[in-house]
């Protein structure tokens, strides 16, 4: 199990008197401001003195017996996709930074907010969230904290550090292909994308309306899961992990295990093995819905248009300033026709009934979550490499985008770089997913 500290071991620290707020936050700052580590690179923004008042409040109100979730007083960052008041939202890019500040908190902000979460600033990211890669070159590339010479996956990539790196407790990230779950499996952590509709995405700048979602990046299955909670406006608790023995866990065989390194085979097999050997059916599964899912996006998917459709006037005033890598990714989208975006869209929902089908008598899909290690950032430098490589770190999460099925990574054990294990539930049943995941999370990691 993790031995950093979880939102539960500090909260528990926080109800005895053994810490502050205010303590939990300095200390985060001083990860930071440190001129060895990755501060700099991580956040687009620190806000030092808010988070600090922030944290004397929660502890004000911790002495009088206020105590709004396990989150308040805890050090949490948000990815720089989130509109908070009196902030710009500038979305890890230099084309926004003159546009006015946010009016009012996200929703999913605020819902953190009334939870008593320290908020401490923005996390870096790769440019408007269009890459699983998370490098920047407006901002810089935070180091994967396993080698600061490897890429720590995005989007949502100073998210992830954050978190690793001792700067937050967790993070608030999202996920339209695997924006989440990439930099978790990559820097060891948990991460968790909820069915869609769960969690408003109001106030958050989009990439695609049609497969963004906000989820979390923590320590541990649990930290993701009150998180999910506070976040979706439920009760801040984390379901009772469901029983090991007899678990019904489904390898898809279509697409998912293709071109596996050694290091995340060597993982995956082992996470296998521990599984079968703690009492859970583990079998090999066809899911012909799968090969379907790269036939009906050969023309490119949603992301580009819905993309596009949000920067066509932008990109006409100001593609310069755009990373070159992310502007043509996004300019793409006109290839597509409105008859071609109809297609898909149908396409999508047949898909979408027919995996719902193949998959009523399972309770989850394995699979590895990146079919490889956090690669050199140096392996990056040609555009062909980076746009190979990209395409391959989303190709298992961004089906289960497209399937809108909840998905969360947990770290399994490797003999070398951090590997995640995915597990995949049933559309909407996001809490019961959890609950497998926490049974899960102890047997592989």
């Amino acid at each position: 199990m993790p031995t950093a500290p979880t939102i539960a071991s500090l909260a528990a620290d926080l109800a005895a008197g053994r810490t502050t707020s205010t303590a939990l936050t300095e200390a985060a700052f001083e990860r930071i401001a440190d001129p060895s580590g990755e501060g700099v690179r991580v956040f687009t923004r620190a806000d030092r003195d808010e988070a600090l008042a922030q944290a004397r409040a929660s502890d004000l109100l911790r002495a009088h017996g206020i105590v709004p979730s396990p989150l308040a007083g805890l050090p949490i960052s948000v990815k720089d996709l989130f509109d908070l008041a009196g902030q710009v939202t500038t979305a890890g890019s230099v084309v926004l930074k003159d546009s006015p500040p946010a009016l009012v908190d996200a929703p999913a902000m605020a819902r953190l907010r009334a939870a008593g979460a320290v908020i401490i600033g923005r996390t870096n990211m790769t440019e408007f969230a269009f890459s699983g890669l998370g490098l920047n070159p407006h901002y810089g590339t935070p180091g994967n904290p396993f080698d600061r010479a490897r890429i720590p996956g995005g989007s949502s990539s100073g998210a992830a550090i954050s978190v690793t790196d001792g700067m937050a407790v967790a993070a608030i990230g999202t996920d339209t292909g695997g924006s989440i779950r990439i930099p978790s499996a990559f820097c060891g952590l948990a991460g968790f994308k909820p069915t869609q509709h769960r969690i408003p995405r109001e106030g958050t700048l989009p990439l695609a309306r049609t497969l963004d979602t906000i989820g979390p990046l923590g320590r541990s299955v649990a930290c993701c899961a009150v998180i999910d909670a506070i976040l979706a406006g439920e009760a801040p608790c984390v379901p009772a992990a469901a029983s090991i023995e007899g678990l019904r866990l489904a390898v898809p065989q279509q697409i998912v295990l293709d071109g596996l390194d050694a290091t995340v085979s060597a993982a995956f097999s082992r996470a296998l093995t521990r599984l079968s050997q703690a009492g859970a059916r583990v079998i090999d599964f066809v899911m012909p819905a799968l090969a379907r899912i790269p036939v009906v996006n050969a023309k490119g998917g949603f992301v580009s248009p819905e993309a596009l459709s949000w920067h066509k006037d932008l990109l006409a005033r100001r593609v310069s300033e755009y990373d070159p890598r992310v502007a043509s990714r996004i300019l793409r989208g006109a290839e597509q026709s409105a008859v071609d975006m109809i297609d898909l869209i149908a396409a999508r929902a047949a898909i979408m009934a027919e995996a719902a089908n193949q998959t009523r008598d399972i309770d989850a899909l394995l699979l590895p979550t990146v079919p490889f290690v956090a690669p050199r950032i140096d392996e990056l430098a040609t555009d062909a490499d980076y746009a190979r490589i990209n395409i391959l770190a989303l190709r298992n999460p961004s089906l289960f985008n497209f399937l809108d099925r909840p998905a969360i990574t947990i770290p399994c054990a490797s003999d070398g770089l951090p590997v995640g294990v995915m597990l995949v539930g049933r559309h909407c049943h996001d809490r019961r997913l959890l609950a497998l995941a926490q049974a899960v999370e102890p047997v592989v990691i």
